[in-house]
């Protein structure tokens, strides 16, 4: 009883991300994908994980930068693999404009057509959730004077477009079924934590809702940027761009750290931490099937290391 006590408190270093059929997941020595594809059947690759031996992923509220930045590396290239493997670029599937890319690209067309996709996501990103909050506030100021609270308007109004957004992605069919990998991937980690062997059957019992996910790590950089931003000046929107873009990596290091300690310990204070994202988990995490949860354990049981000191959170 005191054996399963203890394994119950687990807290892992493990974590994983969905991609398209399938799962991401990331150990201390070795990192996994796992794809189910059009014949059913579950492919997994294996390689190495990065080791956290560098100076700049051990020190404190830096690391945080470096870890969010390999993170969407890392978990862009998944994404792109996850593709081919699940069978989702085969030849008799390729449009004409597909066609054309090989054609004209040849082997670096995955490559041009990702470096475009992560230019148009910037973009977005600052159009959507930085520019569109900031210039909204700027015409209702000039409307109605709101003095302090343009900074905290302007968050709530990136919150809002955020939320609104993931909520419309979780309406179609196919990034509704990667929330559905992605609700697995979480219950799959949850077991490992609990001590309990990875079967289907304990992994659909536990909850979709993890204290450690990146759905919380974007909900707390959105929420701590209200009160990072609300030093930057208002007179000029310009200059308010390039700082926050300069304070961005202040703000990503800054969550990093609340997010690990979300992961580590469970009190009053990670509970308020982790709520927010918890909640939101609700929109990003979808209930799996039996069939994505086997994937979710494949994956998993790759990168879980023979000393179990070495996973601990």
């Amino acid at each position: 009883m005191e054996e399963k006590a203890i394994a119950c408190r687990k807290k892992t270093s493990i974590g994983g991300q969905a991609v398209l059929e399938g799962i991401m997941m990331r150990g201390p020595l070795e990192s996994a994908l796992s794809v189910r594809k059009q014949d059913g059947t579950i492919l997994t690759e294996t390689w190495a994980t990065k080791p956290k031996d560098r100076w700049y992923k051990k020190v404190p509220f830096i690391r945080g930068i470096f870890a969010f930045l390999e993170s969407v590396t890392t978990g862009y290239r998944c994404l792109m693999r996850s593709a081919e493997l699940a069978g989702v670029s085969e030849e008799e599937q390729e449009t004409k404009f597909e066609k054309w890319l090989q054609k004209r690209f040849g082997k670096k067309a995955m490559a041009f057509v990702g470096g475009v996709s992560v230019a148009l996501a910037v973009v977005l990103a600052v159009g959507l959730f930085m520019l569109l909050p900031m210039l909204l506030v700027k015409g209702l100021d000039m409307l109605v004077p709101l003095g302090g609270w343009k900074t905290v308007i302007e968050g709530l109004l990136k919150i809002g477009i955020f939320v609104a957004y993931v909520g419309f992605c979780s309406a179609v069919k196919d990034v509704r079924k990667t929330f559905e990998y992605h609700g697995a991937e979480h219950k799959c980690i949850f077991t490992y934590e609990a001590g309990l062997p990875l079967t289907v059957e304990n992994v659909r019992s536990q909850q979709r809702f993890h204290p450690r996910c990146g759905t919380s790590f974007l909900l707390i950089v959105l929420i701590l940027s209200i009160l990072v931003f609300s030093v930057v000046t208002w007179d000029n929107i310009l200059i308010r761009i390039v700082l926050k873009l300069a304070l961005l990596p202040v703000v990503c290091g800054v969550s990093y750290e609340l997010i690990k300690l979300a992961g580590r310990y469970t009190n009053i204070f990670t509970r308020i931490i982790s709520a927010p994202g918890l909640w939101l988990q609700r929109l990003t995490t979808r209930e799996p099937s039996d069939d994505q949860i086997e994937v979710a354990i494949t994956a998993l049981e790759r990168v879980i290391p023979d000393d179990p000191t070495l996973d601990l959170y």
